[in-house]
């Protein structure tokens, strides 16, 4: 019989309750086949369930995404917050901070100029060493504070590697002779890419504790070639550094014991500053020691090309500065005092004020201008290119405590010469010199 035929009408009760029974088992197949293409081994209400309890899932788990990312974006804005009050802070830190620690160093300087009574000459220089601890333990802080906070970059350029050692050597030159030590310097003809303010960051560290701990002998500052790179080197005489202290020495807070009382005064910061610099620039390091023997601590910096600009031959001694008229420029009355007396004493004819409408009449051959003048004021580079346009050719030096990268980068470009607070007298000596020699063909031309 077809089934998809009625039966025939009159059919008996025997065939219509067969028929009946037939069907029923035809639609019984028919929906176990629709259940059997839903969800395995469930039911067409079990799929719509499913289907339900996916949605429902999918839901809660979309609304927990977000609010995850939400508090993801709460915690990136609270880093970033955080991260710029840190950066703030160590920017005030920079300069109010160093700004009466920088005035008190120019007036101490100016005064071991000065001839004194033995016991006055005594005592000053004492002041003079407590300041340059002060400034040691304060630079120390600042800067491990900026390395962890991530706001220290360098400015990497080309300069040639006499520009920075040339005058750290004439600078130590004077420490180790205090002590009783010799400090030989070897030049080097030598273009290297780096950051000059953090890699004089390191070699100080390198001459600081070779003066430190040598008791008595020499210390060597050179360089020697290595492959495409120039390996600056601190040599020294000093006690050495045991096989077991090599590694740890540069952890924070470590201190060696060899120096003294009187030369245990630092936080034991100086290598761990080292060696996260040296990383960040890329800058391996080296050292060899033997106990009784000395050491050698080095980096190794990649080479330059030849900067655009020449630069001028350093002085192994600072040249004199007898007469040479200098301008400076500090929002700052105390660092006014102190620059007057310290360019003084070193012969300068000095005119200061807060602003340049304060100065006037013989032309400057030098300006030395402070980039912080204060609230509401043009920066120290804006009021320099105003006075080098009035001036041509004036060389400027800026002095700022601040390190970012950016900035000296715009100084850089603008042609002027940098220092970085708290100022080092005789660096500022050997810049000067070194500007106005550059000045003389200009001066004797007109």
């Amino acid at each position: 019989m077809d089934p998809r035929r009625p039966p025939e009408p009159g059919a008996s009760p025997e065939a219509l309750a067969a028929e009946n029974e037939r069907l029923r088992r035809i639609c019984a197949a028919l929906i176990e086949r629709v259940e059997a293409g839903g969800v395995p081994h469930g039911g067409p209400y079990g799929a719509f369930e499913h289907s339900v309890l996916l949605a429902e899932q999918v839901r809660e788990r979309t609304e927990t995404l977000q609010r995850t990312l939400a508090a993801l974006e709460r915690s990136r804005a609270d880093a970033e917050a955080a991260n710029l009050s840190k950066t703030r802070f160590l920017a005030a830190v920079s300069h109010d901070l160093l700004q009466p620690l920088n005035a008190a160093r120019l007036f101490a300087s100016a005064l071991e100029g000065h001839r004194l009574p033995d016991e006055s000459q005594r005592l000053v220089g004492s002041i003079n060493r407590s300041l340059k601890d002060v400034e040691a333990l304060i630079g120390s802080l600042v800067d491990i504070s900026r390395l962890d906070a991530g706001v220290l970059r360098p400015d990497v350029t080309s300069f040639p590697a006499e520009e920075l050692l040339g005058v750290l050597a004439e600078e130590y030159r004077q420490v180790a002779a205090s002590r009783g030590l010799e400090l030989r310097h070897v030049p080097s003809g030598a273009v290297i890419t780096s950051d000059l303010a953090l890699l004089a960051r390191v070699v100080r560290n390198f001459l600081s504790n070779a003066i430190r701990y040598t008791r008595h002998g020499r210390i060597l500052l050179g360089c020697r070639r290595r492959g495409e790179e120039l390996e600056i080197m601190v040599g020294d005489t000093g006690p050495g550094i045991a096989p077991a202290q090599q590694r740890v020495i540069f952890d924070e807070f470590h201190r060696l014991g060899a120096g003294g009382a009187e030369d245990d005064r630092g936080l034991g910061l100086g290598l761990a500053i080292v060696e996260r610099i040296a990383g960040m620039l890329g800058h391996p390091l080296g050292l060899i020691s033997r106990p009784g023997q000395g050491s050698l601590f080095s980096l190794r910096v990649p080479y330059g090309t030849s900067p655009a600009t020449p630069h001028t031959a350093r002085h192994e001694t600072p040249g004199p500065l007898a007469g040479a008229r200098v301008w400076v420029i500090d929002n700052d009355a105390d660092i006014r005092d102190g620059m007057a007396a310290l360019l003084g004493g070193w012969g300068c004819r000095v005119a200061s004020a807060a602003t340049p409408q304060g100065l006037a009449g013989t032309p400057p051959e030098v300006l030395l201008v402070d980039y912080h003048l204060g609230e509401g004021q043009p920066d120290g580079l804006t009021v320099a290119g105003r006075l080098r346009r009035r001036y041509p050719g004036l060389p400027v030096v800026v002095i700022t405590a601040n390190h970012d990268a950016a900035l000296k980068a715009r100084i850089r470009e603008a042609g002027y010469s940098c220092l970085h607070k708290p100022l080092k007298p005789l660096r500022l000596r050997v810049l000067l010199a070194t500007l106005l020699e550059a000045q003389r063909p200009r001066r004797e031309a007109r």
